[in-house]
């Protein structure tokens, strides 16, 4: 069953590369290096500090040239865009980071976190009143593809409270987030394990808020921000101002919290237009409106830290469950100085 876990994981990496819409951001030419940098987030608020910094023109007025910022529906998809060589820059979850540097050879460097936490499983609590439950016969579980961060979690949920995992995997509907969510509000779907702010949206369409990841794994690495190798060896002065940058944005969501959901709101209906035509919507409003990320962001971290242990144990977890084909040292896919260098400033 593992084996099979970690071909899914690898083909998932190699080949999934569906992108929710990109759009292309004017930015002067960089004084010191003449170089233009492919962007890209995860349409979560997971991504918060790079929606700021693209709202407020800070990649520009550093001196950065973005030539193309593009948002993905998945972590998934947008570490196969790194692994295409389309992505010089990513803000991902860390286990889609660790699939692509690990089994798809992808030459990146994680140079900061971006939060802690941001997962959780919801359900419906008609169907679904404890996390024992999920194992019952016919209860409808959403989740991502095997291999993906809510799906690591989930096997944490089912390790911590000690249930039957074929029972509980033969209850499993894979799907991205978004189509969990329209399941959700169809009636498709009696639980979901998913990233914010899909889990506030799914509470806000009527579910409930079982339980979050800082219920099973505390101090959980949730996103990172990602560089590709060779950017970070021949310009390790953009790699630095992208973490200053990370670092200024993330001190707005602790002190201005009101000001930056409603900055992320807004990028958000930008970059996703479609799912906003389709519709999620809550109490006759946007999904993504101010008031629901700003709840939402109130259950992650926000913060540039990130701890090597931490990211040691995702990695020594996900080899014990096959989604990567070997264990590896933190420290081969990590590049803290810059970090260092931030706390500085």
């Amino acid at each position: 069953m593992r084996q099979c876990c970690f071909h899914t994981a690898v083909v998932i990496v190699l080949i999934l590369s569906c992108r929710i819409t990109v759009y292309a951001e004017g930015a002067s030419t960089l004084k010191q290096e003449n170089v233009t940098l492919n962007m890209a987030v995860e349409f979560m608020d997971h991504a918060a500090a790079a929606f700021i910094c693209n709202d407020q023109g800070w990649f520009e007025q550093s001196g950065l040239n973005v030539k193309s910022y593009e948002s993905y529906n998945t972590g998934m998809a947008l570490a196969a865009a790194l692994a295409r060589g389309d992505v010089q820059v990513a803000y991902l979850c860390l286990v889609p980071a660790i699939n692509a540097f690990i089994n798809a050879g992808v030459p990146i460097k994680i140079v900061a976190g971006t939060h802690q936490y941001g997962y959780g499983l919801v359900v419906d609590d008609r169907a679904v009143k404890s996390v024992q439950d999920l194992e019952k016969e016919g209860i409808r579980l959403g989740c991502v593809r095997e291999g993906g961060a809510v799906d690591v979690l989930l096997r944490r949920i089912i390790e911590t409270y000690g249930l039957d995992v074929d029972k509980v995997l033969k209850n499993v509907r894979r799907m991205p987030p978004a189509k969990q969510l329209l399941a959700v509000q169809t009636g498709q779907l009696d639980a979901a394990v998913l990233p914010e702010q899909w889990t506030t949206m799914a509470e806000a369409s009527g579910f409930k808020m079982l339980l979050m990841a800082q219920d099973v794994w505390p101090q959980m690495q949730g996103s990172v921000l990602a560089v590709r190798h060779d950017l970070m060896t021949r310009h390790p002065d953009v790699v630095r101002k992208l973490v200053d940058l990370l670092k200024r944005a993330n001190e707005l969501i602790n002190q201005d919290p009101r000001k930056a959901a409603e900055i992320v709101s807004r990028q958000m209906q930008l970059a996703g237009p479609a799912l906003v035509q389709k519709g999620f919507k809550a109490d006759g409003h946007s999904a993504i409106a101010p008031d629901i990320l700003a709840r939402s962001m109130k259950r992650l971290v926000y913060t540039i830290d990130i701890d090597p242990g931490q990211v040691q144990l995702t990695i020594d977890y996900m080899a014990d469950l096959g989604y990567i084909k070997k264990r590896f040292a933190a420290e081969d896919i990590l590049d803290l100085r810059f970090i260092e260098n931030a706390r500085s400033q």
